[in-house]
């Protein structure tokens, strides 16, 4: 099979409401589920004992890198709704839930697909701004656990900001609507305290919500380092690690299927698994690794292969199917 000859199978719907189709209901749902479950905690904060807190905090956790890695993931490459409008209101629901810009991580996501994890190059530069091979020495990898905890604090609001002006003014505008607006809910959150009568300084909750939502993102990147640590980043169908476990990619809209989603970014979530099996020879072929764990716990997969090792693995798998 010639790589460059496969061809993707589109969704289609007469939905007029939804772009693709109504399965996207789910994922949109997921979406505003989460955004319901920050505010609940907010104002459940005050009433509940702190071992209920502690315990929905970091059910919080797990659903900002679940939002991440699925429902906005799969919203920047194939946007749900067929209005315009609608998608840009949603961009703000998924920035208010996971605190974050939609559209500046939209302009992150597809630098990542740009430069789908390479090495640096001789001036020690990475396409991709959240390549594991970033801060990587001798063309290693960096250690995992480096990059789980600090790649929160390595972004470049100003080359972000720089990237998405390029997309024209209409861009840069709602980007900064959605800072705009989840710093004023962080913020309106840190001040008034959600009881009878009001109180102010909501410090507490602050400081038990915090925590919680930098480990979130710190999840998030776990799951990036494993989707692609042992890839082999100068080869395109083989630029990502894929793990086909059936719960993990229910959660995560096929997510998991991360070698696919790089050979083929528009693949519609519901069509990844038709994807997979269309290319599964040549996958076999060109030495495509998977493991059977989620990404999240990959450093817990038998046959990982130690930093030292990964490029000795992917040289004598080029070696291999050059033969």
């Amino acid at each position: 099979m010639n790589a460059e000859a496969i061809r993707i199978e589109r969704p289609s719907t007469n939905s007029k409401l939804f772009a693709h189709t109504r399965w996207d209901a789910v994922p949109a749902a997921a979406g505003l589920f989460h955004l319901a479950y920050l505010f609940g905690l907010y104002f459940l904060f005050p009433h509940a004992p702190l071992w209920v807190m502690l315990i929905l905090g970091f059910i919080y956790s797990l659903m900002v890198n679940a939002n991440i890695n699925g429902v906005s993931h799969n919203f920047i490459h194939n946007p749900f709704f067929r209005s315009h409008l609608l998608n840009r209101i949603f961009g703000v629901i998924e920035s208010m839930a996971c605190c974050f810009s939609q559209t500046y991580y939209d302009v992150v996501h597809m630098q990542h697909h740009k430069g789908n994890a390479d090495r640096p190059d001789e001036n020690g530069e990475t396409t991709d701004w959240i390549s594991i091979y970033k801060h990587g020495h001798d063309g290693e990898a960096e250690n995992p656990w480096g990059y789980v905890f600090l790649s929160f604090f390595r972004d470049n609001p100003g080359a972000i900001k720089r990237e998405l002006a390029k997309r024209g003014k209409i861009e840069l505008r709602w980007g900064n609507i959605e800072l705009a607006v989840f710093i004023t809910i962080l913020i309106t959150m840190a001040v008034v305290v959600p009881t009878r009568p009001i109180h102010f300084i909501n410090w507490r909750f602050m400081l038990f919500f915090l925590p919680f939502f930098y480990l979130g993102h710190c999840f998030s990147y776990l799951n990036g380092y494993f989707r692609h640590y042992g890839a082999n980043p100068d080869k395109p169908i083989a630029w990502g690690v894929s793990s086909y476990g059936r719960i993990y990619n229910w959660l995560f809209f096929y997510n998991g299927y991360h070698a696919e989603h790089h050979f083929r970014p528009k693949v519609h979530w519901t069509k990844m698994e038709k994807f997979r099996q269309s290319i599964a020879d040549l996958q076999k072929r060109e030495g495509v690794r998977t493991i059977k764990r989620a990404h999240m716990l990959g450093f817990l997969d038998p046959n990982l292969p130690k930093r030292r090792e990964r490029g000795a693995h992917i040289e004598g798998a080029e070696a291999s199917t050059s033969r």
